[in-house]
């Protein structure tokens, strides 16, 4: 469809997500920025102007819990989202796709737990960009050409791979930094988007790096929130071909077990998932097929042209309606 946009998809109708401005912010600066700034008044003009990347999702709120009480003792997680640097290692690098408002990079920017030094590079469509610049903007002091800064903002299209190299050189990767993190916050949603988010997954996991084992080293932190079980499933079959995965735990501070986060949602078709996932590394050697239809399918995988699923993602569910149960 020649007048087709991933954010304005045909007989759109979202409203601002309420719950925004009274998600909590423990070690965020202020509630502040929060209600002005990804408030209710503030998502319903974006969406106007942006679609759905001018709303707050979900899923993007928990990752924001996610990030807000690692490193608390309100809540425990397993892994933290901030967790425990050697004191030598090099600052953290991280690279959110699909940043939409911005909201979730400025939570980690904004964390008390953020490393010094540390750079979040939120993305998104290049049309997105200038929402992106004036939230974050309005939070951070956003650098010139001669300034550095915790937060920036470039445009990365899913699948473009000219977009992801241009970033990783202005960083300086892998010369003088490295990629460390990768965040996807409620992208997981159109199908036809799923081809050209897998392969920037893969191309950034593929960028070179001093360390041997690269693919290991870079964390993939994904917020995932259940829509459509038989839409959204092959993303998951065809991503565990080539990354392994595995959910978030959590307690409270008086807790004796462990649960998978969101996973106490009543209703499967309503469950919000975090994901921690890292690249195998034995797909740094196979052969990534030029069809999205043919990497969604599953060739490639595990190093052969037939076509295949993982079923990690159904394992997961299943444990989670254990848990319910």
């Amino acid at each position: 469809m020649a007048n087709y946009h991933p954010n304005f998809p045909l007989s759109l109708s979202i409203s601002p997500n309420v719950i925004s401005q009274l998600a909590p912010c423990v070690s965020f600066q202020d509630h502040i920025c929060t209600r002005n700034t990804f408030g209710i008044a503030a998502q319903r003009d974006a969406i106007q102007k942006y679609g759905i990347a001018g709303r707050v999702w979900e899923a993007a709120l928990a990752m924001c819990e996610y990030i807000d009480y690692s490193g608390s003792p309100l809540l425990e997680f397993d892994p933290p989202f901030f967790e425990c640097e050697e004191a030598d290692s090099e600052p953290p690098v991280l690279i959110e796709l699909g940043s939409g408002t911005g909201i979730v990079a400025a939570r980690i920017a904004g964390s008390a737990y953020f490393p010094e030094g540390g750079i979040v590079v939120a993305t998104d469509l290049l049309d997105v960009c200038p929402l992106l610049e004036h939230n974050l903007g309005s939070i951070f002091s956003l650098p010139t050409d001669s300034e550095r800064s915790r937060v920036l903002v470039r445009p990365l299209a899913w699948g473009n791979m000219g977009h992801a190299t241009a970033i990783a050189q202005e960083l300086g990767i892998p010369h003088t930094r490295t990629l460390t993190h990768i965040i996807c916050s409620d992208l997981v949603y159109f199908p036809e988007l799923f081809g050209p988010l897998l392969r920037t997954l893969i191309h950034l996991t593929s960028l070179p790096c001093p360390s041997a084992d690269a693919g290991k080293s870079i964390k993939i932190v994904i917020s995932y929130k259940v829509r459509s079980l038989h839409k959204e499933s092959p993303f998951w079959s065809a991503f565990g071909l080539w990354f392994t995965f595995q959910p978030v735990l959590f307690q409270d501070k008086d807790g004796e077990s462990w649960s998978q986060f969101g996973a106490m949602d009543d209703d499967t078709q309503d469950r919000t998932f975090i994901f921690i996932a890292y690249r195998r590394p034995e797909s740094l050697a196979w052969e990534v097929p030029l069809s999205d239809r043919d990497l969604v399918d599953g060739v490639g995988g595990r190093g052969t042209p037939a076509r295949k699923g993982d079923d990690t993602f159904e394992t997961l569910l299943f444990l989670a309606m254990k848990i319910v149960e």
